[in-house]
């Protein structure tokens, strides 16, 4: 017990964003010595690169329009791309010295923006198109991103109904995989929970985890959605002693 809770800010993180952000890089089909793509530097996102180091990879490129999200992929060895800058393709070869990545993670999903300057818009396939361009022939896309059925408040009718203006035919052409769903989180947990308590991933650190009470619960919730660069954990009867 005394040995988990000198980790327990890491080990929350098996709950969800680090067995989800894992599976994306797995499903991407991440190894030693890839080259990989993660769209977005959310928590999961931040996760799945951080995943992807541990996974082996050679270069992990993060994509996100914060720039203080960008930092953070930036403070744990990633290389970063800003979407409101123009194409991704052109961001990644400028890093690759090529276009093309082994291994891509959609770690934003339905509500996604646009490049350059359509950054300040959603584009819903945004994501899933770069992704299929920026892959090499036979490579994989690891998809934990959020897609769903149905969209209410989507910026167009077809994509209300989930009908996504995806390049189908480019991945095709490509003969890319494609892995989506809901991730089986208790698949990863022994494997992940070993890796952190023998060091070998420090994940709250890598998702910039910060422990928070009850009470400032709604506040976190509204800094997460301006865009914050921290993944709030709620710890309501302040058992580690750090919920401020």
């Amino acid at each position: 017990k005394d040995r988990a809770m000198e980790k327990i800010k890491d080990l929350t993180l098996l709950s969800d964003i680090l067995p989800t952000g894992y599976h994306g890089a797995v499903t991407a089909g991440v190894g030693p010595g890839s080259t990989v793509y993660i769209a977005g530097a959310g928590p999961v996102g931040l996760a799945s690169a951080a995943s992807a180091h541990l996974l082996g990879a050679a270069c992990v490129i993060v994509g996100d329009m914060i720039p203080e999200r960008l930092e953070q992929a930036k403070s744990f060895g990633c290389e970063v791309v800003d979407i409101s800058k123009g194409p991704v393709g052109d961001q990644v070869a400028a890093i690759l010295g090529t276009p093309h990545v082994d291994a891509a993670v959609d770690c934003v999903g339905f509500e996604a923006r646009g490049c350059g300057n359509s950054a300040h818009k959603e584009v819903p396939a945004q994501v899933l198109n770069d992704c299929m361009g920026l892959v090499r022939a036979g490579g994989a896309i690891g998809i934990p991103g959020l897609y769903v059925t149905e969209d209410p408040g989507a910026v167009d009718e077809a994509a209300q109904f989930g009908n996504l203006s995806m390049r189908l035919g480019l991945g095709w052409s490509k003969s890319a995989t494609f892995t989506t769903g809901q991730c089986p989180v208790m698949k990863y947990h022994r494997q992940l929970m070993q890796a952190i308590l023998y060091d070998k991933i420090k994940i709250a650190d890598a998702v910039n985890a910060k422990i928070i009470s009850l009470d400032a619960a709604p506040k976190g919730y509204m800094d997460f959605d301006k865009g914050a660069a921290t993944k709030f954990v709620i710890d309501p009867h302040n058992s580690t002693g750090e919920a401020a």
